[in-house]
């Protein structure tokens, strides 16, 4: 279950993208701006998800 050590990062790196596509959309295409916003939002709460997610698998692999 290494994957999931790393597989946060992830999420973070895309949300950087999302937020970097947001900034540079805002005053061409409000509407891809929006789901581009959408995007980062989603990204940020999947990487604090699977961080939660892999300290409860790695502490209860810990108490085994």
């Amino acid at each position: 279950m290494k994957y999931l050590k790393f597989s946060q990062y992830i999420y973070i790196i895309a949300g950087v993208f999302f937020l970097y596509d947001c900034i540079m959309t805002w005053n061409e295409d409000r509407n891809q701006a929006y789901l581009s916003l959408f995007l980062f939002a989603l990204a940020l709460f999947m990487f604090f998800f699977r961080r939660r997610f892999h300290k409860k698998y790695e502490d209860r692999n810990n108490k085994q």
